[in-house]
C-alpha cells in the first residue's frame, strides 16, 4: 500500500514525532497532525513522483446507490456516464509508460462506487495485466458486496486496501444520510467478515466514517470493533469539496500547507481530468484524456511547479488557494 510505503520510508529519512509515527495505526484524526503529515508525504513524493502520479483515480461509471450529504454525488451533472471501453484502453496503455520498477496506485473510482461497474473485474484483470506495478485501492459503501462480487474480488492482484464507507450503525441516521437501508449493507458486511476470516483476502479492510464529533466517532469505532474486530477503523475529516458541499459547523481556514494530491490524477467518466480528488463536479479541469496523454497533462509546467515548489496552497491560486481538504 503506498500510503504505508510512504510511511515506512518517511519513517528511515529522519525522526517523527509521536502522533505522525503512529498516524496509521490511530482511529482518530487531529488537524495538526494531519496538515504535518500532508507536509511530510509531499516532501516524500517529490523523490519519485514528479514525472508520473502516485495514484490515479479512474471513473469508468459515475454511478452511486447511495445519497449522502457529504459527498457531491447527489448534485453532479453527469451521473450515470459510461466511459467507452476503448478510452479505457487507452488509459491503461498510456499509463504503461510509467516505468514498472515504480509502484503507484490506481482506483477505479471517482464520484462512484466501483461496485456497481459490471466492467470491474474485467478492468482489473487488465490492471493486473498490464500494470503490474499498480496497486489497486478501492472504496464503497458495501450494499454492492454481493457474494458474486466477493468471489471475483479474492481473484484480484496487488490490492492495495478495501474501505467500506459505512458512517453510521443506527440505522434511522443511516438511512436519513446515506438514502439505503442499513439491514442491507450489514448483511453484506457479515459476509465481507466470514471471507476475511476464511483468509480470502490479504490485503486491510477498513470501515470508515465522516467525522461528526469526537463522543460519537468514538462510539462509532467501538462498535466497529466488537463487530467486526478483524477490520480496521478510521474517521476522516469532513471536507467542503470545492465548496460544492456545505459543512456547516465543520467548516475550517484554508490550512497552511501544500498538497499531496498534487502527485494525483483523477479522471471522470467524461474523460476530463479533475484538478484533484475534491475537485468532484470537475469544475477545474486540468485536461481530457480524450485528446492528450496522460503524462503530457499531468506534467504541465504550472502543475508540475506546485510539485517543484511545494508552495502553500494559500498562495497558489484557485482553487487549491480556497480548498481545506485534510485527510491522509
Amino acid at each position: 500500500m503506498l500510503k504505508n510505503l510512504v510511511l515506512q520510508l518517511v519513517r528511515r529519512a529522519k525522526p517523527q514525532s509521536r502522533a505522525i509515527d503512529n498516524f496509521s495505526e490511530v482511529a482518530y484524526y487531529d488537524e495538526s497532525d494531519l496538515s504535518r503529515w500532508i507536509t511530510e508525504k509531499s516532501v516524500f513524493l517529490q523523490r519519485d513522483y514528479m514525472e508520473f502520479p502516485a495514484l490515479v483515480h479512474i471513473e469508468t461509471l459515475a454511478q452511486c446507490n447511495a445519497s449522502c450529504s457529504f459527498c457531491p454525488y447527489p448534485t453532479m451533472e453527469r451521473k450515470g456516464t459510461r466511459m467507452p471501453d476503448s478510452l479505457i484502453e487507452k488509459i491503461i496503455d498510456d499509463l504503461t509508460a510509467i516505468p514498472r520498477s515504480l509502484r503507484f496506485q490506481v482506483s477505479p473510482f471517482k464520484i462512484s462506487d466501483p461496485f456497481l461497474e459490471t466492467r470491474l473485474f474485467d478492468i482489473l484483470a487488465r490492471v493486473n495485466e498490464r500494470l503490474p506495478n499498480a496497486a489497486v485501492s478501492l472504496i464503497t459503501n458495501g450494499a454492492a458486496l454481493t457474494e458474486r462480487n466477493l468471489e471475483k474480488l479474492a481473484k484480484v492482484k496487488n490490492v492495495a486496501y478495501l474501505t467500506v464507507s459505512l458512517n453510521f450503525h443506527d440505522p434511522v441516521e443511516y438511512q436519513e444520510v446515506m438514502g439505503m437501508p442499513l439491514e442491507r449493507t450489514l448483511a453484506r458486511l457479515n459476509e465481507l467478515k466470514k471471507w476475511h476470516a476464511r483468509g480470502a483476502f490479504d490485503f486491510p479492510i477498513r470501515i470508515s466514517r465522516v467525522s461528526m464529533s469526537r463522543t460519537e466517532d468514538q462510539g462509532f469505532m467501538q462498535w466497529v470493533k466488537g463487530r467486526y474486530p478483524g477490520f480496521e477503523t478510521c474517521v476522516l475529516p469532513r471536507n467542503d469539496w470545492l465548496g460544492a458541499v456545505d459543512t456547516g459547523n465543520f467548516a475550517r481556514g484554508i490550512p497552511d500547507v501544500p498538497c499531496h494530491r498534487w502527485f494525483d490524477f483523477s479522471i471522470s467518466a467524461t474523460g476530463k481530468v479533475a484538478m484533484c480528488c475534491m475537485d468532484g463536479k470537475v469544475e477545474y479541469p486540468k485536461g481530457d484524456v480524450n485528446e492528450h496523454h496522460v503524462l503530457e497533462i499531468y506534467n504541465q509546467p504550472y502543475l508540475r511547479k506546485l510539485r517543484e515548489t511545494l508552495v502553500s496552497r494559500r498562495e497558489t491560486g484557485a482553487p487549491c488557494d480556497r480548498c481545506t481538504y485534510l485527510s491522509y
